[in-house]
Order: C-alpha cells, then sequence, then structure tokens
C-alpha cells in the first residue's frame, strides 16, 4: 500500500513552489487559502485537502502522482495504470482519516472552550443575579443564551467542511438540520466556511464568558447616569448593535474576505 511521506511532500512542495518563483502567501491566494496551510504543508506537520490536489499540482506544472510521490517521475518510469489508481485511492484513504481525525480534535477543543465559558456565564449570573434583576433584565438574559444555544451547534454538530454543491453554485444560505443562516452578500464555499465557523465559535465562547460582566457594568453606570428611562433606550443600544451585528458582522467579514 502507498503511504505518503509528509516530509517529501512538503519539501517537494517547497521546491517546486520556490522554482515557479511564487511566496507561500502567493500560492495559497491561488488556492484560496491561508498562508498558514502552505506552511504546515511545507514543514510535513499536515496533507492538503483531497479537493486542492489537482488545482495544487496544476498550479506547480506537475502531475498529482507526482505531486503525492514528492519527486518527478520521467516518462519511461511512468507507473502503470493500475500503480496510479492505487496510489490515489490509498491518498484519498490516507487523507479523509487525517481529515476525520483532524476535525475531531477540533470539534473536542472547541467543546472544552465551549463548557468552559458556559461555565463562566452561568456563575456570572448567579453572581451577579441579585444587583442586575429589574424589568429589563431580558438584555441580560438573552445574548449568553442565544449564544449558548447557537454554541452547541456551532462547537459540536457544524460540519467542517461544506458539501461540494457549495462551491459549485453561488449560495448566500447555511443549513444543516433545524438550523438555517441566510446572509445576503456571503456566498457560502469551503474557501471562507472554515473561518466564518472559526469566527463563529469565537463569538458564541465570547459571548457566553464576557456579555455579563459587560453588561453589569453599563447597568451600574447608566443607573448612576441616567433615569430608568434613559438606562433601559441605553441598554437596548447596547443589545441589538453587540449581539445581533457580533453575530452577522464577522460572518459577513470573514465569508466575503475569504469567498
Amino acid at each position: 500500500m502507498f503511504r505518503i511521506d509528509n516530509e517529501k511532500f512538503g519539501a517537494f512542495v517547497s521546491q517546486l513552489r520556490r522554482e515557479k518563483g511564487m511566496t507561500q502567501k502567493e500560492l495559497a491566494a491561488r488556492l484560496f487559502i491561508s498562508d498558514k496551510a502552505v506552511s504546515k504543508w511545507e514543514r510535513g506537520m499536515s496533507l492538503p485537502d483531497i479537493s486542492l490536489l489537482q488545482p495544487l499540482a496544476d498550479l506547480l506544472n506537475v502531475s498529482v502522482t507526482e505531486l503525492l510521490s514528492g519527486q518527478y517521475i520521467q516518462d519511461d518510469a511512468q507507473p502503470a495504470k493500475q500503480e496510479v489508481e492505487e496510489i490515489l485511492l490509498s491518498t484519498v484513504a490516507t487523507l479523509t482519516a487525517q481529515e476525520q481525525e483532524a476535525q475531531r480534535q477540533n470539534r473536542r477543543r472547541w467543546g472544552c472552550i465551549y463548557a468552559a465559558c458556559l461555565l463562566c456565564g452561568v456563575l456570572e449570573t448567579f453572581l451577579l443575579w441579585h444587583r442586575l434583576f429589574d424589568a429589563i433584565v431580558v438584555f441580560m438574559i438573552l445574548p449568553p443564551l442565544l449564544a449558548a444555544l447557537f454554541g452547541i451547534h456551532f462547537c459540536f454538530f457544524a460540519t467542517e467542511k461544506l458539501p461540494d454543491f457549495y462551491d459549485r453554485y453561488r449560495i448566500h444560505f447555511y443549513s444543516e438540520g433545524a438550523f438555517r443562516m441566510d446572509v445576503p452578500g456571503v456566498h457560502f464555499n469551503n474557501s471562507n466556511w472554515p473561518h466564518i465557523l472559526h469566527g463563529l465559535r469565537v463569538w458564541c465562547a465570547v459571548m457566553l464568558a464576557l456579555w455579563i460582566p459587560a453588561y453589569a457594568l453599563v447597568h451600574e453606570a447608566a443607573g448612576v447616569l441616567f433615569s430608568q428611562y434613559m438606562k433601559m433606550f441605553v441598554l437596548f443600544l447596547l443589545f441589538f448593535p453587540v449581539f445581533f451585528g457580533g453575530l452577522f458582522g464577522p460572518v459577513y467579514v470573514l465569508g466575503r474576505k475569504y469567498e
């Protein structure tokens, strides 16, 4: 069974990139990925996604077989069709296994972050409830509650890779199970989705861990500086821009940037 040598693969990619006069950033831009990903390939720390093999080989002007073998293959030494098929099939299996393991590790990491932030939010609510309870307590409770619900989906269930049809068509919504997100002007695909998903996970964690103390500070300051009516108005202004802007703003910015 053919096995990819990560270090040999990375050294070959680095050699080919330099021969083409490209920097890691330039190569990454042409593949619509981050230069950190290219750096990891060249250091033998990871391998490209299966969908990137042919575009990468085309950019470096080699065959996929040569790319995976980590060396040029002379015409008289070209492997037989059966050998090529074996290389490609074993590569798919290897990359798929690596991708699945990376996704499991990422989910475990974000699951731990989510649990820690959720615990912080619960403790903060318990400690500050008697000071913050009033007619507008909904502004305190609703953001972390929604962040907790969204966080369950984004940290534990959201797909790490969108179906292929997202790359073929210009789709401006993400739908999975009962969850649906529609963002006009943003076309979801596998170039921007990892960045969007990371931004959404960060937003959920920040809202869970920091919203209650931030609300408490504004609540106390508004109580000193303004009347009850103005206090409600100030907290209303805090709630909508921070909550909805913090949720959809990064989705729009990251989606457009990496589209």
